[in-house]
């Protein structure tokens, strides 16, 4: 997907943003964003690269007085955005679905944000592969498409590879190449010719 493709017509809801080098926010730096919803009236994503130091699932877990029945410590809570940092949101295989909501983002992506798949992850029923994050970016109206044509991020297609089996630290390379970009070539000029 070329910059000319992305307008206000165009819907990125499941594909994935990477952020440029220079991109002035240094909660977005080298962030790698998947898409949930993408409309006229704004946009909603989770960065999917970024775990939080200080916050694993069995913590979470507890602070909610959620029983755990099976080993989670390798699973990290990540950093969703920096909007409502309290909210939690599960990307997900589409062998779950909750009680209650599950949007199904893409064929192979779902997302849940309701307790019951914490309750589920916790007793060792939830999806085969998940990724769990407190917060989300979001963006008003016109906003993520004034972003993208200064220069601030690169549109690609999602890769529940990228989202689910790769560690944190080569997501944002893996974006990169899954659209034929090397991260040492990027600039954080943008140009037209």
């Amino acid at each position: 997907m070329t910059l000319k493709d992305v307008t206000s017509s165009t819907n990125l809801t499941g594909h994935m943003l990477i952020a440029m080098p220079g991109m002035g926010d240094p909660r977005f730096e080298h962030s790698v964003v998947f898409m949930c919803d993408h409309s006229d009236e704004g946009a909603m994503g989770l960065i999917i690269n970024k775990s939080s130091d200080d916050l694993d699932m069995p913590t979470l877990l507890t602070q909610l007085s959620i029983e755990m029945k099976t080993d989670l410590s390798d699973h990290h809570v990540h950093f969703g955005g920096p909007v409502e940092m309290g909210r939690g949101f599960v990307l997900h295989t589409p062998d779950y679905k909750s009680l209650v909501t599950t949007v199904e983002v893409r064929d192979d992506i779902h997302m849940t944000a309701t307790q019951d798949i914490l309750e589920d992850l916790g007793a060792g029923e939830g999806p085969e592969k998940w990724m769990m994050a407190l917060g989300y970016a979001g963006w008003g109206s016109g906003q993520l498409e004034g972003e993208i044509a200064a220069n601030g991020w690169l549109v690609c297609e999602s890769d529940p590879r990228i989202v689910f089996d790769l560690p944190d630290g080569e997501r944002w390379g893996a974006a990169l190449e899954s659209i034929g970009v090397a991260a040492l070539a990027l600039s954080s000029e943008g140009g037209r010719a």
